[in-house]
């Protein structure tokens, strides 16, 4: 039986946030926290498989996203104002704790609350972006880098150039998203292949070929059957409205706030050491957030004491990739790390 997804906003001091939500409203709570460019819908394979368990599941649009806040300031949009929203959420949900999940820039969310607040946290889970990465900004990732696929005097930064040309060139970066969005979801939503590992991406050029497209002032047609969407139009439809309605300034400027991220990251309770159950899930063919033959997962592992890891074969999009292997994944680390947190138990 697939229960209703029932449609949420809600008003707080310093923003609004929308979010949906399915399942019983008394259930385990899982909240839901999504990435670059996303929406709460794009959840919606999870959303549907842990509400049917007996899970309350809520995924929020994140600030900047959908129907949540959106603002021009680029520092509404540092971790330590998100950390803020998703208090903010708990409190309004009544409840003390939950297990929090994040793909994307949403992991860089969930890791600065787990560290920050894990006392809110019964366990916490990150998809392609492991803990103890984006949430210390631009050096950390450069530090993880293959320099076997990236040399150095040829990639300086490595797949993470992108970020550098969000920072350089803040105004292009947005206007070349916003100017076709329909385009530009289809591009960034592509179908993955296994052809892709090991292999030199497409992101650690974007300042030598003068932007996201080369010199185009917009994405190039794609047709959606070569995209995840295919089946999937109303998804589709909510994240085109995201960049048509919001634009990609607040999205974007989750990369710019680099050096107050990491003053936020310094002095955590527990030195940072999450002591909770901890599920990584990597896409082995994610040529940006690659954790399957870079180092990107090295500190994770040191600071997490009860660390599951499972790697799947898809792209960077995984849990709407491959939503079956990953709702395995997180059932099967629920029932056997979080078992008291079961419903019903």
């Amino acid at each position: 039986m697939t229960l209703p997804i029932e449609d949420h906003t809600f008003g707080f001091e310093g923003g609004h946030t929308h979010y949906i939500a399915a399942g019983p409203e008394n259930g385990p709570l899982i909240i839901l926290i999504h990435g670059w460019i996303a929406v709460a819908e794009t959840w919606k394979p999870q959303i549907i498989a842990l509400s049917s368990l007996g899970f309350r599941v809520v995924a929020p649009d994140t600030r900047g996203y959908g129907g949540s806040t959106v603002t021009n300031d680029v520092r509404d949009y540092r971790l330590e104002r998100h950390v803020a929203d998703m208090l903010a959420l708990l409190e309004h949900l009544g409840r003390e704790q939950a297990v929090w999940i994040g793909h994307d820039w949403g992991c860089g969310l969930v890791s600065s609350f787990a560290s920050h607040y894990p006392e809110k946290c019964v366990a916490v889970s990150c998809m392609t972006v492991p803990y103890r990465t984006v949430e210390l900004g631009m050096d950390a990732l450069v530090a993880t880098v293959d320099r076997n696929i990236y040399p150095v005097d040829e990639f300086p930064l490595g797949q993470w150039d992108y970020i550098a040309f969000h920072i350089d060139s803040p105004k292009r970066s947005a206007a070349t998203l916003d100017r076709d969005p329909r385009n530009t979801i289809k591009n960034l939503y592509r179908k993955s292949s296994a052809a892709q590992y090991g292999k030199v991406g497409w992101t650690a050029s974007l300042r030598k070929v003068g932007g996201w497209w080369g010199s185009a002032d917009s994405a190039p047609e794609v047709d959606i059957k070569n995209t995840m969407l295919e089946n999937e139009p109303e998804i589709y439809e909510k994240l085109c409205d995201t960049i048509k309605n919001n634009g990609t300034q607040g999205p974007n400027a989750y990369y710019l706030n680099h050096d107050v991220n990491y003053k936020y990251s310094q002095n955590l309770p527990n030195e940072g050491v999450l002591t909770m159950p901890v599920l990584f899930i990597g896409a082995k063919w994610d040529q940006v957030c690659d954790s399957s033959v870079s180092g990107l997962s090295e500190q994770m592992r040191k600071f997490c004491t009860s660390l599951t890891e499972v790697e799947i074969d898809a792209g960077h999009w995984v849990a709407f990739d491959k939503p079956c292997e990953t709702n395995a994944a997180i059932v099967k680390w629920l029932v056997t790390k979080v078992q008291a947190y079961w419903p019903g138990y």
